[in-house]
């Protein structure tokens, strides 16, 4: 599955492995093996991919087939001090309590489509 979407993403976007990987800073070896799924990127190298292209990691790993939404834009980040310390502290996460925040994340960006709210496609 993440092979196949990322291969998928890298030949729409007209990118070469070679490119790819220079911009993930790995070698196009180990980035082929991704494609071909027979190696996992980390979750770091994950993310790097996902915003590559521009996408979500659950949308990378096929938990989702939606690429991504952007809930708020990055300006109200900045001015947001409530908003800079949940994502500040959202770094030194465990994968296990990112996975959970992002799930979360993802109930209540299903209650609020579901009560007419919608979100900025990125």
């Amino acid at each position: 599955m993440l092979g196949d979407r990322i291969r998928s993403l890298r030949e729409k976007h007209n990118l070469t492995q070679e490119q790819i990987a220079k911009k993930i800073g790995i070698s196009r070896g180990t980035y082929a093996h991704y494609e071909i799924n027979k190696r996992r990127p980390d979750y770091e190298t994950l993310i790097k991919i996902a915003e590559i292209f521009d996408v979500s990691t659950d949308y990378l790993v096929g938990r989702s087939d939606n690429q991504g939404y952007k809930i708020i834009d990055d300006n109200k980040i900045e001015s947001d001090p409530d908003l800079q310390i949940a994502f500040n502290a959202a770094s030194d996460f465990s994968e296990e309590a990112r996975k959970q925040t992002i799930d979360f994340i993802n109930y209540i960006r299903e209650k609020e489509k579901k009560s007419g709210r919608t979100f900025k496609k990125k």
